[in-house]
């Protein structure tokens, strides 16, 4: 028997493709929801099966982005081929992206066994939800939002992705959160750290995934929930990043400041009352 239903999968899927990309803690909700579904937000399987489906979402990316990564990457090719072709942004913005996962790799691997175990508890989630809302609310504050994605530079870069760790570490603290704050703070705009957020979340989400599958389906979760929770979070994820581009461009963070105070205090709620078990 699978550790989680094909109809669990679903539901799975669809905060997933919702969560992942705004900066609300998909981890988070995904643990939220697996607690609400009674399925063991510590289980090696169910970690996995949560990393796992992500895959779904940054797939969604690559098609969403599908120019502007051909482009990069054709940049970077050049690059690599002929010197002269050096100088271009495009080709630094690649290599850039490589040196900012190399930190929240070598975190993950670290701290693995405090990701999967201690850290992994809801009470830890929500106390991470609400103070990552604190971080963004300031961050939205403080920033000039005078720089667009043409002005990002190597700091940039390692500053952003560097701010993953702190939602690897802290699950509810949320990757688009983290990654969006620390990108409004050097005074990007919102636009351009939404976009940011999103490249730098390719290779660290993807990695992430492909390196539990094997714990995944090892440990209990079956192919057919896996490929449903990945093609659901999929289609969710892509009209999701669609709509998240289109708000930045218009408003403040403060519509997600609420909600993630809200939902941290609610969760804080359950947790102190014994109707949802930690």
């Amino acid at each position: 028997m699978s550790a989680i239903s094909i109809g669990q999968a679903a539901i799975l899927g669809i905060v997933e493709g919702v969560t992942e990309f705004l900066p609300v803690s998909s981890t988070g909700h995904l643990k939220i929801t697996e607690g609400l579904l009674g399925i063991p937000v510590d289980d090696t399987s169910v970690v996995g099966f949560t990393a796992v489906i992500q895959v779904g979402a940054i797939a969604a990316v690559l098609v969403y982005f599908f120019k502007d990564i051909v482009r990069i990457v054709s940049a970077w090719g050049r690059g690599l081929a002929h010197r002269e072709q050096r100088y271009h942004h495009d080709y630094k913005f690649a290599w850039w992206v490589v040196y900012a996962t190399i930190p929240i790799v070598l975190v993950g691997l670290a701290a693995k066994p405090l990701i999967e175990g201690p850290l992994a508890s809801l009470w830890v989630v929500a106390a991470s939800l609400v103070a990552g809302s604190g971080a963004m609310w300031v961050a939205d504050q403080m920033g000039r939002h005078k720089r667009g994605e043409d002005d990002t530079g190597f700091k940039d870069a390692m500053l952003v992705g560097c701010s993953q760790i702190l939602a690897l570490l802290f699950p509810g603290f949320s990757r688009s959160g983290a990654t969006m704050s620390t990108a409004l703070i050097l005074d990007l705009d919102r636009v351009a750290a939404t976009r940011l957020s999103f490249f730098l979340g390719i290779p660290a989400l993807t990695g992430a995934g492909l390196y539990e599958l094997k714990d995944a389906v090892g440990a209990g979760v079956g192919t057919a929930p896996l490929v449903v929770g990945t093609a659901v979070s999929f289609v969710v994820a892509y009209a999701s990043i669609a709509w998240l581009l289109k708000f930045v461009a218009k408003h403040s963070f403060n519509a997600f400041v609420i909600y993630r105070v809200a939902i941290g205090l609610l969760l804080l709620g359950l947790l102190g009352t014994g109707a949802l078990t930690a």
